[in-house]
């Protein structure tokens, strides 16, 4: 048995080495670097355009990105913060710790970098899955990668077999990832967290199970069952209430830390562009093994914690009502905007500021690691509280990752299965997370690493393969909404589709 587990643990490490290394991030980058020339840097040009037309929408009386138009579908903000609660997850606080205790500083540029290409990724990946979604047998829509693999790769020349192959393993990774990162992962971070900052002096185990861990795993068991096992509707609806207030909360209260450690702010800024570049990225580390670690730290968990690229995110916003590819494109956008540049920014402040993280040498002081870091900051200037509060504040960041996953996970399923299968998966997936709760093994978490890594592969593929779609939709988009041409509207590639989009378009 130790043979075969190490075995498995040898063979998933070069895999994972590939994908989280530089191959899989020279794909990831280069992808981005197209699309954002492909598209003439729309997340800049067009900045206040996208800007108005997403978040700018919330202060509007009546708002089509608010209104939900008909039971089967969600509004584009519920889509968005449906994504925002798979992808702000335990990535935006421990991820981003991590990316800095590893890497050092530097890794926050490059945090930046991958989140300023993936903002285009992710826009191309939701322009695609809009204009190839469908409704499935329930009136639901139904989009994603394996959508625009199948009839967007697969319609080219000699790519049908290729693509229908690309889009069932997307789908069985997504389904695999959708388990680990999205549902054990999650949860056994909150219930490690919850164990530290509520019962650290509690000894409460029966055999080798922690009936602490096990407690909290149950009790999580039941609220996801009542909002998973509800549906996509369900979830949206809780979604549209916890992303907001939790993300405001815990900014809110990051600028009081940073505020009250202003002295450092500027310090602590120039901390990252001295180790982005610099021969000592960390300390003591030798220059070119150092630089790649740092840029492959930065890159990697800032794709984590974004999922730009992974293709997952798409899947939900394909469910939104929205009539416009460009416009849920434009959500994706703001999508990783958000849960990058101004939530992971604020963990990257919240620690460098703190002191815990030596400026000088870029490493972090002695008995501190990515797991205690942001909670230790908090700390510093809340006390107690402030520990408890960076608790909850990773139950609720994961818990809602779960249920964004859950999402994923059931819309895979339907692809490769049937919409009969999803009950199924739901069940099996609401179960899993007590395991989540009591496992141990770090190599369950290394596997589902790896699966979530996986997801990556033929999804660029399809957007690459298909970024002159993208360039042309979104040069029709702005030839009608800016410019006031009068062309015809491209919305999907199915004609009774986009006869049905079109009909209704002045609803947006």
């Amino acid at each position: 048995m130790q043979n075969f587990i190490k075995a498995v643990t040898d063979i998933n490490g070069e895999i994972n080495t590939f994908i989280w290394g530089i191959p899989g991030l020279i794909l990831l980058i280069g992808t981005g670097i197209l699309l954002t020339c492909s598209t003439k840097m729309f997340q800049v040009t067009r900045l206040g355009y996208w800007w108005r037309e997403t978040i700018g929408t919330l202060f509007k009386k009546d708002s089509a990105s608010t209104k939900k138009t008909d039971k089967k579908s969600i509004s584009q903000f519920q889509a968005l913060c449906t994504a925002l609660a798979a992808t702000v997850g335990t990535g935006n606080i421990a991820g981003v710790a991590a990316a800095i205790v590893i890497g050092g500083p530097g890794a926050v540029f490059w945090m930046w970098i991958a989140a300023f290409l993936g903002m285009m990724t992710n826009f191309s990946e939701n322009v695609l899955g809009i204009y190839f979604r469908r409704r499935n047998k329930d009136g639901e829509w139904s989009g994603g990668a394996m959508y625009y693999l199948k009839d967007g790769l697969g319609k080219k020349k000699g790519f049908k077999t290729v693509a229908s192959v690309l889009a069932i393993l997307f789908a069985c990774f997504a389904i695999l990832a959708s388990f680990g990162i999205g549902n054990m992962g999650q949860v056994n971070k909150i219930v490690l967290n919850m164990e530290s900052a509520f019962f650290q002096n509690v000894d409460w185990t029966v055999g080798n199970v922690n009936m602490i861990n096990l407690c909290i795993g149950l009790v999580l068991l039941v609220i996801g069952a009542l909002i998973i096992i509800g549906g996509l509707q369900r979830i949206a609806a809780v979604a549209e209430r916890i992303v907001p207030f939790m993300a405001v909360a815990y900014i809110v209260l990051g600028v009081v830390i940073v505020a009250v450690n202003y002295d450092l702010i500027l310090p602590a800024l120039a901390s990252i562009f001295k180790f982005a570049f610099g021969a000592k990225a960390v300390a003591g580390g030798v220059a070119g093994a150092a630089l790649k670690l740092v840029i492959v730290q930065g890159c990697k968990r800032g794709v984590f914690s974004n999922e730009a690229g992974l293709g997952s995110s798409v899947i939900v916003h394909s469910s939104s009502n929205v009539k416009e590819p460009v416009r849920q494109g434009m959500w994706g956008i703001f999508e990783v905007f958000f849960d990058t540049m101004i939530v992971c920014t604020m963990t990257a402040l919240i620690a460098l500021t703190s002191g815990i993280i030596d400026l000088n040498t870029g490493a972090a002081v002695a008995g501190t690691n990515d797991a205690t870091l942001i909670s230790r900051a908090f700390g510093q200037v809340f006390g107690k509280p402030g520990e408890w509060f960076v608790a909850v504040a990773m139950l609720l960041f994961a818990f809602t990752t779960v249920l964004g996953w859950s999402q994923y996970g059931s819309k895979a399923v339907e692809y490769l299965f049937g919409i009969k299968a999803v009950k199924v998966y739901k069940v099996i997936f609401v179960l899993m997370i007590v395991s989540g709760a009591v496992m141990t093994s770090s190599l369950a978490w290394d596997i589902s690493d790896t699966f979530n890594g996986l997801m990556m592969i033929p999804n660029l593929i399809g957007v690459v393969a298909l970024f002159p779609l993208v360039v042309k939709i979104v040069k029709n988009h702005v030839d009608r909404k800016i410019k006031n041409k009068a062309v015809a509207p491209m919305l999907s590639y199915d004609p009774e589709i986009e006869k049905e989009m079109a009909e209704h378009l002045d609803e947006e």
